[in-house]
């Protein structure tokens, strides 16, 4: 009752915190934070705004990230496949695994 009738005689008040209005700076940081692997929580953490905020405002920043940290983690796995090591084989077989649905169980192709 009381809410009621102070949103009355002001109706520009709203209950909550204030919106949130991310800077240029901001837009870039998460970009950065994200595409260097930190979690979600944490640049939650940075920022001071809840996970459901962060996603609303800057899912083309973490979208962004996101890719730049997977072709980052692409181009040093097959800089590491090119060897000629036990460890070249290693990233070649989870690289055909993870990428392309290579299984040694799966049966072999009629051919």
């Amino acid at each position: 009752m009381v809410f009621s009738r102070l949103s009355m005689k002001n109706p520009k008040i709203s209950p909550g915190r204030p919106a949130h209005h991310p800077t240029d700076m901001q837009r870039r940081l998460v970009q950065m934070l994200a595409s260097q692997g930190i979690p979600q929580a944490e640049i939650c953490r940075v920022l001071g705004v809840s996970e459901k905020t962060l996603r609303k405002h800057y899912r083309s920043e973490l979208d962004i990230g996101a890719a730049k940290l997977e072709c980052a983690l692409t181009c040093h796995l097959l800089r590491i496949a090119g060897g000629r090591d036990a460890v070249a084989l290693k990233a070649i077989r989870f690289t055909l695994r993870s990428r392309f649905g290579w299984s040694e169980f799966a049966p072999r192709p009629a051919g």
